[in-house]
């Protein structure tokens, strides 16, 4: 331990230097009567040895289409098998799995799209609101023609549209269809072509949200992401026939790497309880699969607690599970521990562009360190917390946290400024995020730098607020907000969401903050809501609560 807030993971476990798809080859050949996935809507059951079988198949087939190793397949779908298939399928023939959000639009396609130049894409047909092949064929009529091979002038690279589920549709090829392609010689070229591939090539680009200009495509390898599912599996304690519900989006780290390499890695099953996250299908899932490992997004939990009838289902066998994705509030922790039986529930901290996991808490911690730190460094990873100069800053400062190791991406997808931007010339990832360290090595999220709200000149962070507020018993989630003031620059503003029945308004809830915390933390602007605006992954964007404020408080004066 140093003075200085840096630390440095153990290394007594060596990393894995398999590619994911000979690393599933094995795991088949090992333990392959050993349940590997479960999708109770599509009646999916199956071991370790028919998910290499699923997977191998299509992998054989995307390679009979004319795809070669280093060529970008997009996915477009909610949860489902065929998520997972195409995941290991494309790993295993060196193809690139490009994350497309469920939500997205036709303009959003069309980047990541033309962004990293797709030649294949797997899509749903439909989800919720979305029709994706009305969407797909505004974008490149020339879909409806109905031809082997797309020519699209708008997706120039564009070659293949591969659809989920049993329909036929114009200038589209079945999921089933393209894996009956992986005959015999089709799987022996892909055995051959599965030897020269490098786990230190990139296997995956998922797109980061950022809250201006167009999404970047983060470029992930092999090695990056099968050695963060197996920590973090580890940190978690999955074990050989452990059954992980996952009801967090595939499409993003927490589902694929966290959950689906985290089973691979060791032996467990994943279960996906439905297409997108609904409570009662989770808790229904937990309950009929006996799942004893839980993954969510704080406000996941929060449903899934505040779901009628929520003590007539059965989640006895949970024990443990990982809670991430965004800030934790202690008291929402402290309820998941009491009433889901997860006592041993880690917190998790990382980002897309590490893989994403740096920080995790033990099932073992204090109970006051797991509910309010982000745990401790990972294996064979560094961290170190630095003030704006770039000088490393003491232990218990607050300043901006940087990860280098494995987890560490290979870049912006074509974009060498704006990785350059991102990681500097020592290999350090800059996170954005504000954090400290304290003596023992545990790590504080303390609030993104951009979200920090200067008022008068003192710095506030609003999540020690929001962990204030968590715990007035009428409070079922908040968020706190910075947004323009003439007199002090910045003022705050607490975004609300009551329990059922509760009777909270501004003047009690200002009450509250009088007395127990500085008057320039008391929120000047208190909303009571139903909900706040959310990605699809359940994390709040606070940039448009600022800018739906700014323009009430605007029409007000």
């Amino acid at each position: 331990m140093t003075h200085e807030s840096y630390v440095s993971g153990e290394r007594s476990a060596a990393l894995i230097e398999d590619t994911i798809g000979a690393y599933l080859d094995r795991v088949a050949e090992q333990d392959g009567e050993k349940l590997a996935l479960v999708v109770p809507h599509q009646g999916v059951r199956w071991a370790y040895a028919e998910l290499k079988t699923q997977s191998d198949r299509f992998a054989a087939g995307l390679l009979r289409l004319g795809l070669e190793p280093g060529d970008r397949v997009g996915i477009w779908s909610p949860n489902c098998a065929e998520w997972a298939v195409a995941q290991f399928a494309t790993a295993k023939a060196g193809l690139v799995l490009v994350n497309i959000n469920p939500a997205y639009r036709i303009s959003e396609l069309e980047h990541v799209l033309r962004a990293v130049e797709c030649r294949a894409l797997v899509t749903a047909t439909h989800f919720k609101s979305s029709d994706y092949l009305a969407m797909l064929n505004t974008l490149a009529p020339e879909l409806a023609r109905g031809r082997d091979e797309l020519h699209s002038a708008k997706l120039p690279a564009l070659r293949h549209v591969i659809t989920i589920g049993s329909g036929v549709h114009p200038g589209g090829k079945p999921f089933d269809a393209v894996s009956k392609l992986g005959d015999e010689q089709a799987l022996q070229d892909l055995e051959d072509v599965a030897a020269t591939i490098d786990p230190k090539s990139a296997v995956n680009i998922q797109f980061t949200s950022g809250t201006t200009g167009l999404p970047k495509g983060a470029t992930l390898s092999h090695r990056n992401l099968i050695n963060n599912g197996f920590f973090v599996g580890e940190a978690t304690g999955i074990a050989p026939g452990s059954r992980v519900c996952i009801p967090v989006p595939l499409y993003h780290c927490f589902g694929m790497v966290m959950g689906n390499l985290g089973c691979l890695t060791h032996s467990a099953a994943m279960v996906y309880p439905g297409e997108s996250f609904d409570p009662a299908a989770t808790l229904a899932a937990i309950a009929a699969e006996k799942c004893d490992v839980l993954y969510g997004v704080p406000t996941m939990f929060i449903a899934q607690l505040n779901l009628p009838g929520f003590e007539q289902y059965d989640v006895s066998s949970l024990r443990r599970g990982i809670m991430a994705g965004a800030p934790c509030p202690v008291e929402v922790m402290k309820e998941v521990m009491a009433r889901m039986h997860m006592n041993e529930i880690t917190i998790a901290y990382g980002m897309t562009e590490t893989s994403p996991v740096s920080f995790q808490s033990s099932r073992d911690d204090p109970i006051e360190q797991r509910v309010s730190t982000v745990g401790r460094i990972q294996p064979h990873l560094e961290v170190k917390i630095v003030a704006p100069d770039g000088a490393t800053v003491s232990r218990g400062e607050a300043g901006e946290l940087c990860t280098r190791g494995y987890s560490v991406m290979l870049g912006y997808w074509k974009d060498e400024a704006k990785t350059a931007e991102a990681i500097d010339s020592d290999g350090w990832m800059h996170t954005g995020d504000l954090a400290t360290l304290d003596d023992e090595g545990y790590c504080r999220i303390v609030g993104r730098i951009k979200d920090m709200v200067i008022r008068g000149g003192e710095n506030v962070y609003p999540r020690e607020i929001e962990e204030f507020l968590h715990s007035h018993p009428d409070v079922q989630d908040v968020q706190v907000i910075g947004v323009p003031d003439e007199k002090y620059g910045e003022e705050l503003c607490a975004w609300i969401i009551p329990r059922t029945g509760a009777t909270l308004d501004e003047d009690t809830v200002r009450d509250f903050c009088r007395g127990q915390i500085a008057h320039y933390k008391v929120p000047r602007y208190v909303r009571l809501v139903k909900e706040f605006p959310t990605t699809v992954t359940g994390k709040v964007q606070k940039f448009q609560m600022r800018e739906l404020m700014i323009r009430e408080l605007a029409s007000q004066s």
